[in-house]
């Protein structure tokens, strides 16, 4: 029997269980979407090959458990009748994560599923010294926690106020999480360092004296694991993709560039500087 190359399966997704010959495979995911067609398949695979049940992963990810040494070409083939692949593990970018955006959800402030393809096709399995994760979250609600991820992209809304067209009233100071904004006499006082750029002034407004600007807040260097860092914001609030990709291509070049091989992002970013890594960015 041929010996069976355990660093290449990871690298292609098939994880080693601790039952001898045994394998969970973790299938590419983007943005936490398959199609009900791919479901099925995936079930149907499961039945065939595993022991008829998958795992969902805490990043949208899912396993097909107990799949023998044996069957794994089977397997593979099976699945990309549905247009399925395995997914990746070890260094180098991993599933790119997203929330529903703002094509489902009412808090949503930018479109994440093809912001998160886009991603996927243009960073999926790069080699890197070591994992890299990236994750996108529609708006400052936050529920894909985009400072858990190497790279982290969170919907923003950028409020400008037009004091003309205050009428004094009020209603943006209580609404406002971070208590950014102050009533006054005469209109209002707004401390933008403390604002989340949530929106919530602009949408409570009966004036239309807050308008906002949709946009992208990006994060670097965060993780989550055996030590938590939260991803640092670097750059202001962006408002085009193009930037978010570029912002992207440098942390990636600079991770390539100064990474040791075994060491996280965040650790890069510690030894080297975060100055080099502004000074990358810009």
């Amino acid at each position: 029997m041929a010996e069976v190359d355990y660093a290449a399966l990871k690298k292609g997704g098939f994880m080693r269980q601790i039952q001898k010959n045994c394998f969970s495979l973790r299938l590419r995911a983007v943005g936490g979407q398959f199609s009900a067609a791919q479901m099925r398949k995936i079930g149907e695979t499961a039945e065939k090959f595993g022991k008829g049940y998958v795992h969902f992963t805490s990043r949208q990810g899912v396993e097909i458990p107990f799949v023998k040494a044996g069957d794994i070409d089977a397997v593979k083939a099976a699945l990309a009748e549905a247009d399925l692949q395995p997914g990746v593990c070890g260094p180098r970018v991993r599933t790119v994560t997203a929330c529903q955006g703002n094509a489902i959800c009412p808090s949503g402030l930018i479109e994440t599923t093809e912001l998160a393809k886009k991603m996927d096709a243009r960073y999926f399995g790069r080699e890197l010294p070591h994992k890299f994760k990236i994750g996108i979250t529609g708006c400052p609600n936050n529920c894909l926690k985009a400072e858990e991820n190497d790279f982290g992209i969170k919907g923003a809304l950028h409020p400008t106020w037009n004091g003309d067209a205050c009428s004094s009233c009020g209603l943006c100071e209580p609404v406002c999480p971070a208590k950014a904004i102050r009533s006054e006499k005469k209109g209002i006082s707004f401390d933008e360092s403390k604002c989340v750029y949530c929106g919530k002034c602009v949408k409570s407004c009966p004036e239309n004296a807050w308008e906002g600007k949709n946009g992208y807040l990006l994060s670097f260097g965060g993780t989550f694991g055996n030590e938590i860092k939260t991803g640092r914001r670097l750059l202001g609030v962006l408002f085009n993709e193009e930037d978010v990709f570029r912002a992207a291509d440098n942390a990636i070049r600079f991770f390539e560039k100064h990474g040791r091989k075994g060491e996280r992002f965040i650790k890069t970013i510690e030894r080297v500087g975060v100055e080099t890594l502004k000074e990358a960015l810009q």
